[in-house]
């Protein structure tokens, strides 16, 4: 890929990486989603934007498509997403796929290492949503 595609690529990927939700712990996050994720799928479409994007620990997180499309994807070991800032999703023609592409922590003292997703399932974000805002109530 030439720089002058890579720069702007990495630009949108940092921008779109606004992780969200932050007073609910990681794994009682963990558990929210992977109560409203569906039966994994072999890839999801990405054109390169994200809404959103939420670290759930080391071994998973979501990231949002657009508003209402989300996925949670599992990267067993990803100990640099904790704390980064953005990251970067690898894809081929515009689809990201389970077992071969890979997720990039960028900032946060990442070292650059990829983690490769071993699997994908799509988010019911509305009863996300409904189950945040469910929790915020409560505090």
């Amino acid at each position: 890929m030439r720089p002058s595609v890579l720069v702007p690529l990495v630009a949108a990927a940092l921008l779109a990486g606004c992780a969200t939700s932050p007073a609910m712990q990681p794994a009682a996050q963990l558990a929210l989603y992977s109560a409203h994720a569906g039966p994994p799928v072999p890839d999801f479409p990405y054109y390169r934007t994200l809404t959103q994007w939420t670290p759930l620990g080391r071994d998973a997180l979501a990231v949002w498509v657009s508003p209402s499309r989300a996925y949670l994807l599992d990267v067993p070991g990803c100990t640099d997403l904790e704390w980064a800032h953005g990251i970067r999703i690898s894809n081929t023609v515009g689809r990201v796929s389970a077992r071969f592409d890979r997720v990039q922590p960028i900032g946060g003292g990442s070292s650059g290492i990829t983690c490769r997703i071993e699997q994908i399932r799509p988010l019911d974000t509305k009863a996300i949503r409904d189950a945040e805002k469910l929790e915020r109530g409560k505090g």
